[in-house]
């Protein structure tokens, strides 16, 4: 888990902190906040209560002391405690958030930095203390599409996809591979599957959600669960390659007004139950050993806080007898909270907070509270009893664990067969002319930035939280799209070139031009506008040259949801949505490469489980709503036995978010809408050219004296919870002429970071500087109001070229430059 923010990639822009957004803030009420039980379905837990546990857990319980009970009820972060601080603070999980490394390796390691990692942790938990016997550690991982966290694991399609399949049986052999590869690891807990049900495609974590259509959220969810956990009833599921699973995020967070991350699901209780909470039912009645919380609210009030729903519905009208867990910090959200203290949380009914970086503090401040009884005993003991039940049925107690460390289980063939299949399941013919299938004994083109990329076609939370800067080597046993059509093409005696411009000599009996989204999670997911690549058509660019050229053209676009392509979907003779495929890109080719006669050997089987749109700025665009109108409707999909016709398609595309950019500053030599530069007379600005771009950078000279320069625009924008979430203002310039005054840099009117350092020393270099936005917000600024995100003091001489000002996400790689002046 990583804090949920909203970024966008790139090209695009943050949505989060316009004035709409501004407007989801827990104050703003609306309607019902208190669940009334009786409206809920029933469910009831499977196979996690019966005796004989109940009762090794009262005997535990009486031996433990109260630092111990509380201890269970905090998860902490492994990137932020050490192994032997478990030793004063007895604490009951760990997990590694999305880009939280293993111990003393990098975040994108292979299997044994992460075995030895677990036990490192797990062997200081083990070591006896007090009249009772150890109590084990549930360690937690965001096993999402596959066990992603891991070099030679099987990623599989992220769920956008997999809702397209409609196979719930295949879901169930997904979820059994996800739990072997994270078994071998050494977590015994997946943060998952995700139930949300999204509502407005602008959420940034829309890929992360089955469909838009409750019934097939509902079909999904039991199947996921017994995947990973295996039958109720199941014992000893960790020795049997099992992990627990953790139904996610209760509840409506595929539901935000405006689609913001960890905003506001502004429904009545009717509609919360009908679209939101109908994933929870199969779930639970699969046995799910835990539920985590939403960050989201509903009509204002903070999921983390909300007792009538964690409390009364969640555990009394439906049934759940496992845990509930926190997310990231998400106890820090609930009013009157931080992140070190929330007593409100634990009595709302959450029984484990996800305190990464926040343990200690919340360790302590939770025992006070128990102490003084602000949370009573009987809260703290049955937190305490329903994790201790989880870690029995998982099988923890038992210290055996033939599948940690064991070989030949990340990445063989059996769960790469599975990807493939789902791959080729989960991919959504909108649009063919008669050029698919491709003949394998054609002269193919495989062009777009796509057609190698591993990072592309799987998308966020891979190998790291953002699932960005991976290359191809980091997949060894995966297959990038372009090497399944080549494998598929030389099979049936035909050529395949790769040429990511589309450039060729001989003209090619055909192109496939694999394009779409970059990599994003949370944070940099949401979007302000439903176009794709407005105001930078690259792909579209491509397209075009190819038809000028005679050659007939297939798209495989790659996306986490439905976005405005009619352009693309114009300039392409066939268009297939294969969403983010995972590693095995060889199950694209298994269905648009036929025989050597150009005759199918898989027809295409997937159905939208998401809308898509007719223009831009449908956001909510779910099927039996008002105003219902789409491009392709919900469960649209052809096939080579039942073709059909695109007319040719508007291109206006209904919707300009130019002014809704709160993230790129500066890029290519302009400031995007809203912003412009302010100077003062003492600097001037002249254009140059930058790094890549001719004239996309301008040099900046202070000429007499202390001057500021900043670039700003429009109304105050909201970064706050960037700050909270670890973004960072990314500059990348050069310096031509060194300061030998102080520089500071500062956002707004707040006081300026000493960033004397970074204007001193080398010039004439292109260099890039990551600030982390939390150093502007320790340093007073007010984060929530920020007039103008790039402000630079500084006196002459100072000359320097800039090329670059957004906000990015890179925790690792920022810094604090040096002290507040």
């Amino acid at each position: 888990m990583r804090p949920g923010l909203k970024l966008l990639l790139s090209t695009t822009m943050i949505w989060a902190a316009s004035p709409a957004f501004a407007q989801h803030a827990p104050t703003t009420l609306s309607g019902q906040q208190i669940a009334n039980p009786a409206k809920w379905p029933t469910a009831g837990s499977q196979g996690l209560v019966d005796p004989a546990t109940e009762k090794f857990i009262t005997d535990l319980m009486a031996q433990m002391t109260l630092e111990e009970k509380v201890g269970q009820m905090i998860q902490a972060d492994i990137g932020a405690m050490k192994p032997e601080e478990l030793r004063q603070y007895p604490l009951g999980s760990i997990l590694a958030g999305g880009s939280s490394p293993p111990l003393g390796a990098p975040d994108r390691s292979p299997q044994a930095p992460w075995v030895e990692t677990a036990k490192a942790f797990r062997a200081v938990a083990m070591e006896p203390r007090g009249k009772h016997a150890p109590i084990p550690l549930i360690f937690g991982i965001d096993a999402v599409h596959g066990n992603n966290n891991v070099i030679g694991a099987t990623i599989f399609p992220h769920n956008v996809g997999l809702g397209a399949m409609h196979d719930p049986a295949l879901i169930r052999r997904i979820g059994k591979a996800t739990a072997e590869e994270t078994a071998a690891t050494g977590p015994d807990w997946a943060f998952g599957p995700t139930l949300a049900v999204p509502q407005d495609d602008r959420w940034g974590r829309s890929y992360e959600g089955y469909s838009e259509d409750p019934a097939v959220v509902r079909s999904y969810g039991g199947e996921m669960i017994l995947g990973l956990q295996g039958e109720p009833g199941t014992r000893d599921r960790i020795q049997k390659g099992r992990v627990a699973a953790s139904a996610k995020h209760f509840l409506g967070d595929g539901g935000t007004f405006e689609g913001v991350d960890q905003g506001d699901t502004r429904v009545s209780e009717d509609e919360l139950i009908k679209t939101h909470a109908q994933g929870y039912v199969p779930a639970i009645q699969a046995g799910t050993l835990t539920v985590m919380a939403s960050y989201s609210s509903w009509n204002g009030a903070k999921m983390h806080g909300n007792k009538s729903l964690l409390t009364d519905v969640l555990k009394g009208r439906m049934g759940f007898e496992g845990f509930v867990v926190g997310d990231w910090n998400g106890h820090g959200q609930v009013p009157g909270c931080t992140k070190e203290d929330c007593a409100q949380t634990f009595n709302a009914g959450l029984d484990m907070a996800m305190a990464p970086d926040s343990w200690k503090g919340l360790f302590e401040s939770t025992v006070r509270h128990a102490k003084d009884g602000t949370i009573p005993m009987a809260r703290i003991d049955d937190a305490v009893r329903r994790i201790l039940r989880v870690k029995v049925k998982l099988g923890l107690f038992d210290p055996a664990r033939p599948y940690e460390g064991k070989a030949g289980v990340l990445g063989n063939a059996e769960h790469r067969a599975v990807a493939r299949e789902a791959v080729a399941k989960s991919l959504v013919l909108l649009k063919n002319t008669g050029v698919l299938p491709v003949k394998a004994s054609a002269n193919v083109l495989v062009a777009g930035p796509g057609a190698d990329s591993m990072a592309q076609q799987t998308g966020g939370w891979t190998l790291s939280w953002q699932g960005d800067g991976n290359d191809n080597s980091m997949f060894p046993n995966g297959q990038t799209i372009f090497s399944g059509i080549a494998e598929a093409v030389k099979a049936g005696g035909g050529t395949a070139t790769l040429s990511a411009d589309g450039s060729f000599t001989a003209k090619p009996d055909v192109a496939i031009v694999v394009f779409g989204e970059q990599p994003y999670a949370e944070m940099r997911g949401d979007i302000p506008t439903l176009e794709f690549q407005p105001g930078d058509k690259q792909a579209l660019a491509l397209l075009k040259k190819l038809k000028a050229a005679g050659v007939p053209t297939v798209s495989v676009f790659l996306s986490g949801r439905p976005l405005w392509v009619n352009p693309e979907i114009n300039a392409s003779d066939a268009f297939v949505a294969a969403w983010l495929p995972g590693s095995e890109g060889a199950g694209v080719a298994d269905v648009i490469i036929g025989d050597k006669a150009g005759k199918p050997r898989k027809d295409f089987n997937g159905t939208l489980s998401f809308s898509w749109p007719k223009t831009a700025g449908q956001f909510t665009l779910n099927k039996g709503k008002p105003g219902y109108d789409p491009l392709f409707a919900l469960g649209y999909g052809l096939s080579y036995a039942k073709p059909g016709k695109v007319a040719l398609l508007g291109e206006d595309p209904g919707f300009d978010a130019s002014s809704l950019n709160t993230s790129v500053y500066f890029a290519k030599g302009v400031t995007p809408k809203p912003f412009s530069f302010a100077t003062e007379s003492k600097i001037t600005r002249a254009p140059i050219d930058g790094p890549q771009t001719q004239e996309g950078a301008q040099q900046l000279s202070w000429t007499g004296g202390q001057a500021r320069l900043s670039i700003g625009g429009g109304a105050p924008i909201n970064l706050g919870r960037e700050a909270n979430g670890d973004l960072s203002l990314a500059l990348t310039y050069r310096l031509d002429r060194a300061a030998s005054g102080p520089v500071t840099l500062g956002m707004g009117n707040g006081k300026g970071l000493d960033a004397t350092s970074l204007f001193t020393g080398e010039t004439g270099t292109w260099r890039t500087v990551k600030i982390l936005l939390k150093c502007y917000q320790t340093n007073g600024t007010d984060m929530n109001a920020v007039s103008a995100p790039v402000v630079v003091t500084a006196s002459d001489p100072l000359v320097f070229s800039l090329s670059d000002a957004r906000i990015v996400s890179d925790p690792a790689n920022s810094i604090c430059p040096g002290t507040p002046k």
